[in-house]
């Protein structure tokens, strides 16, 4: 699993076939790519990782408030192409990406317990859709975790 994550002012996702927009407010988008052998064990490291991530200001300044502690709102969205491999050529190869039907499995699971794991706000894409994702990254602070 990788994931690619934002400290955003705002966010937005419109998914263009149905023209549906969700937003958030201040707090995360996290973008995830899945393998084929990724499991409970890596949703739940991340889930955990993300919730915790002390990336937020505190009243000093410094970093060292979780999306949690302000109370931030989350975007997550499936993102396959964090696994293109560019090391030979220029097109990208996404060997190590799950095929789609695993992959929709490992997101909707991932989406589950992410969602059980906090009471925070969480919107989310829609999974081999196209989107227009619109935001506000603050700092710009952005993440890479990868496992």
């Amino acid at each position: 699993m990788r994931a690619v994550i934002q400290r955003v002012k705002k966010a937005s996702v419109r998914i263009i076939n149905t023209g549906e927009i969700r937003s958030i407010g201040k707090g995360l988008v996290v973008f995830l790519a899945f393998k084929q052998n990724d499991s409970l064990q890596e949703i739940k490291w991340f889930t955990n990782k993300i919730l915790n991530l002390r990336i937020f200001s505190d009243e000093n300044g410094k970093m060292n408030l979780s999306v949690q502690d302000i109370n931030g709102e989350i975007m997550l969205v499936s993102n396959f192409t964090l696994y293109g491999d560019v090391s030979k050529g220029f097109r990208p190869n996404f060997m190590y990406s799950a095929e789609p039907s695993i992959a929709n499995k490992i997101y909707k699971d991932f989406i589950e317990h992410f969602r059980s794991s906090s009471s925070l706000y969480v919107v989310t894409g829609e999974f081999r859709e196209m989107m227009d994702i619109e935001l506000i990254n603050d700092g710009p602070v952005t993440i890479i975790l990868d496992k």
